[in-house]
């Protein structure tokens, strides 16, 4: 027997498309050579990552850390049964899916850190940090900007496969709950606590003026 339970906030859904959007966005603006919208999508990005740290501290039981990362143990031991068709669970981030979300947030705040530092190959626009470092030291902190990427391409593609495995394998939708907030889970479930979107709009805001103030140093 399963029943409908809320499990992802708005704050946290919200993060994660708006996100998506400016991973895209990033790529297309970088291969269109529109350096100006892309360095606006970097920074808009890392406004959100700051705004993700935070909720995964205050907000809402599933968006924090503490709620969702488990032991490397238990993720391995998760996907040991990955082959295992049953009625699905978990309550938000399963013990695997928590360390790709940790690792994709590492990447992304490496990959927006390098680019405030770097300029594209005919320096006619800047990362709004480049004048604080040498030459030298931009051109390294650019090549990494273009290996993380690379990275970071890897790590989407097998979150979509982890996705497609699930839905096919076990039988789980992870996307619809992202979508709608929602999952039908095995009971009994215990549900989670939600914290005020006002809440996150607050951080959110301060995410962003800290972003505007740093970029104008």
């Amino acid at each position: 027997m399963s029943k409908p339970v809320r499990i992802w906030d708005i704050p946290t859904r919200l993060f994660h498309w708006v996100l998506v959007l400016l991973i895209v966005n990033s790529y297309v603006t970088q291969w269109q050579s529109w350096m100006d919208l892309h360095i606006l999508c970097g920074e808009a990005i890392l406004a959100l990552l700051l705004f993700r740290v935070v909720w995964g501290v205050v907000g809402s039981d599933t968006a924090r850390f503490g709620f969702f990362l488990k032991s490397p143990i238990a993720a391995f031991h998760h996907l040991l049964h990955l082959r295992k068709r049953e009625p699905d669970t978990e309550i938000g981030h399963n013990a695997a899916g928590g360390w790709m979300v940790i690792g994709m947030l590492a990447l992304l705040f490496a990959q927006v850190g390098t680019g405030l530092f770097t300029a594209d190959d005919d320096a006619l626009v800047e990362g709004p940090l480049r004048h604080l470092v040498s030459k030298e030291t931009s051109d390294l902190l650019g090549m990494l900007h273009d290996k993380i990427f690379d990275a970071i391409k890897i790590v989407v593609i097998l979150h979509i496969a982890a996705i497609v495995v699930y839905l096919v394998v076990k039988g789980h939708n992870l996307v619809r709950p992202m979508v709608i907030g929602t999952k039908d889970i095995a009971e009994p479930v215990t549900k989670p606590r939600f914290r005020s979107p006002v809440l996150a709009a607050v951080i959110l805001v301060i995410a962003a003026a800290a972003v505007a103030a740093l970029v104008r140093l």
